[in-house]
């Protein structure tokens, strides 16, 4: 009897220590996000020390908390003008960290990206069209509303080119994806060239760059929820992500209609990215690099990857952010071109790797 035994422990062990280690990557990305936003809150043009920055946080969220030794100045500054950027940071760099592994695993392809795939572009054009002409029909959710909805024409543009006689590669892919970003990229330089308004074209610009500057609590909420429900939602379809990972025959064998799967996948990703670029613009290859950098430490599945991805992404996103405004301050350089330099090369080897292969 105590050979059965042994045999079922040895068999469990490995299971516990993946179960391990993965809590242990999961609270070792948790710290590094209250680093991250820690460090983000306390840094700029006046410094607050972090005990402090945590002292106005706990004093907000209830008076007995904390005892306010701080001015009023530091904690309008803490509250109302780096807290609500740096949160829109992490919910900016999660939804497209979770978005980028989805669209990996639906087109089956790790070069997928919503700025490679042209879904930030069109998210782009939707924003610049509402902001140039002036359209505010359904009140603070014209603009997250047209924005969706150039994302996802731009998602299933993107799509039907490059899939051919029922086949996708990846250099087809990657082409459509570029030439519909360029497209639509030149869409939106034109609208904002053709506007008479300064101040229109001044914002449309921002949106084109990407940028988290003049974030307030009001602007946050709307881009929060949408990403919050939208991991809610991918966490309970893990199991047709993985399946997809096997390939389509191989999903569809098991049950999944694929079709349909892929479709209200690309609606989700597209209601996602378009109330992401309405607030932040444009930021490319976050989505790109975060995967990749999560299934070096927790593997492919789903049901882990999806986790880390959107705790990494967002440390990822604050670090940029936090560089974008302190490198050459008082100026301040738009997050976008930041995290363009860094997954640029990222991108090129990716390519070369996948080549060698």
């Amino acid at each position: 009897m105590t050979v059965p035994v042994q045999a079922e422990d040895a068999r469990a062990a490995p299971v516990r220590h993946r179960r391990t280690s993965y809590a242990l990557v999961l609270v070792a990305l948790a710290a590094l996000l209250l680093v991250a936003v820690t460090a983000a809150v306390a840094a700029g043009s006046v410094r607050v020390p972090a005990g402090e920055v945590w002292g106005i946080l706990a004093y907000r969220l209830h008076p007995a908390l904390a005892d306010p030794t701080w001015s009023p100045v530091r904690e309008t500054i803490v509250w109302d003008v780096r807290l609500p950027r740096v949160l829109l940071a992490a919910v900016v760099g999660a939804g497209l960290s979770v978005c980028g592994m989805a669209l990996q695993a639906l087109v089956r392809n790790p070069l997928a990206d919503p700025m490679l795939l042209g879904v930030s572009s069109g998210a782009t054009v939707g924003a610049v069209l509402v902001l140039v002409l002036g359209v505010s029909v359904f009140g603070a959710f014209t603009l997250p509303g047209a924005a969706f909805l150039g994302a996802l024409a731009a998602l299933v543009a993107v799509y039907l080119l490059a899939r051919s006689g029922g086949r996708m590669t990846t250099v087809r892919l990657v082409l459509a994806g570029v030439a519909m970003a360029e497209v639509l990229s030149a869409l939106a330089s034109f609208l904002v060239v053709t506007s008479g308004d300064p101040h229109k074209t001044q914002s449309a610009l921002r949106w084109m760059l990407g940028g988290l500057a003049g974030t307030s609590w009001t602007t946050l909420w709307i881009p929060a929820t949408a990403v919050l429900l939208g991991l809610a939602v991918l966490l309970g379809l893990t199991r047709p992500l993985n399946l997809l990972l096997a390939g389509e025959e191989a999903a569809a064998a098991l049950g999944l209609d694929v079709h349909r799967f892929r479709a209200g996948m690309f609606a989700l990703v597209a209601m996602m990215v378009g109330t992401m670029v309405a607030v932040s613009g444009s930021i490319g290859f976050v989505g790109l690099i975060m995967p990749h950098v999560v299934r070096l430490l927790v593997g492919a599945d789903h049901r882990r990857a999806l986790p880390a991805a959107a705790l990494l992404g967002a440390s990822f996103l604050i670090a940029a952010d936090l560089a974008a405004r302190t490198l050459i301050a008082p100026e301040e350089i738009p997050v976008g071109i930041l995290t363009a330099l860094v997954g640029g090369p990222f991108f090129l080897w990716l390519m070369r790797r996948r080549a060698a292969r």
